[in-house]
């Protein structure tokens, strides 16, 4: 008797383990992802609650919801989008905002402004640093770091690019006479406050800021965290200039969402010493070196797609109406487009 044989004698398999089954009786555990149906609907989150984005810091994300602030991360389905400080953006799970909690940022709303900037002038790599701003208050110093043009002429043709608005905030006036660097920029039509190294301009800055969100830029050292905490109650660092070098210590590293005390918000940057270009369109270049620009292209729903330098400044200059200011105006100009390797048609 074999092995596969009935241990009674009979042909049956009733009382066998295995002779009783076929292939056909095997059951098959079905895989469910293999068996479930893809379906190309993805949830649209209409209904989530909607943030502002405070602050970015590894990863997480400070969110502005109602009146608090919580904390949240970038869901997966985001991708490779960027999350940045100033984003409107719709949160699922926890936002009670309790210790421990934390929601998902899994929607970010079309931005109005967003400024870049890049590594160097010839890098079309971009790196956004803030979203929905509307202004830019440029902060530099009359002296003690002593003040670059060059360095506003990026940070101007940086606002433009963004579509927001300049405002020119000298400090440390005592300092100094900041009257000779102004004259670089007597062409534009620019809001300018000054300040003393011991009086900030609280009824000046409030009446530019207040209802508004301004992000602020500058150059280490020129005492923009200082006039960040007068106007906010903030406790941020505060940076020293090197006495050899010349040059302020950063003490910002990341930026971030502060409430103006009487209405309005300043978004705080870290410092720079340097801010690449190679992200911006030429023609945006012209707009931060006269008093107007024209279009060159056809309007799309009223915004024209292009600007385009009107050459005063350069009808200006070569009549000797701007004097040595001008000159060096016009230099930096140029500069600015030979690093972004565009032409230069004012020498044509």
């Amino acid at each position: 008797m074999s092995w596969w044989d009935d241990a009674d004698g009979d042909d049956s398999d009733a009382d066998e383990p295995y002779g009783q089954y076929d292939e056909s009786s095997v059951r098959v555990r079905p895989n469910p992802k293999g068996n479930r149906p893809r379906t190309k609907t993805r949830p649209t989150y209409d209904d989530a609650p909607v943030g502002w984005v405070t602050n970015v810091d590894r990863g997480r994300f400070g969110v502005l919801i109602d009146d608090h602030v919580i904390t949240a991360t970038k869901a997966r389905e985001l991708g490779k989008k960027s999350v940045v400080t100033g984003d409107h953006v719709s949160l699922v799970g926890d936002v009670s905002g309790d210790p421990g909690s934390l929601a998902r940022i899994v929607k970010v709303a079309e931005r109005s402004t967003l400024l870049r900037r890049s590594a160097d002038d010839s890098d079309e790599v971009e790196r956004v640093i803030v979203a929905n701003a509307d202004q830019m208050l440029i902060v530099v110093a009359a002296a003690d770091p002593e003040p670059r043009t060059r360095l506003i002429d990026r940070y101007l043709v940086a606002a433009f690019d963004a579509g927001l608005d300049p405002i020119l905030c000298i400090t440390k006036t005592d300092l100094a006479d900041p009257a000779a660097f102004l004259a670089h920029f007597a062409c534009l039509s620019l809001r300018i406050v000054t300040s003393r190294s011991d009086d900030v301009p609280f009824e000046a800055l409030h009446e530019l800021l207040d209802d508004k969100v301004t992000v602020t830029v500058g150059h280490s050292g020129v005492g923009k965290s200082t006039l960040v905490n007068a106007l906010t109650g903030s406790t941020r660092a505060i940076g020293v200039v090197n006495s050899v070098t010349g040059r302020g210590r950063h003490t910002s590293s990341s930026s971030i969402a502060l409430r103006v005390r009487d209405g309005g918000w300043i978004i705080d940057t870290p410092g720079v010493r340097s801010f690449g270009l190679g992200h911006v369109d030429p023609a945006n270049v012209f707009r931060a070196f006269a008093s107007h620009a024209v279009p060159v292209l056809p309007a799309r729903d009223g915004i024209p797609l292009a600007q385009a330098h009107d050459w005063e400044i350069v009808d200006r200059v070569q009549d000797g109406e701007l004097g040595p200011t001008g000159v060096e105006r016009l230099d930096s100009f140029r500069a600015l487009l030979t690093g972004m390797g565009a032409s230069d048609p004012g020498s044509e």
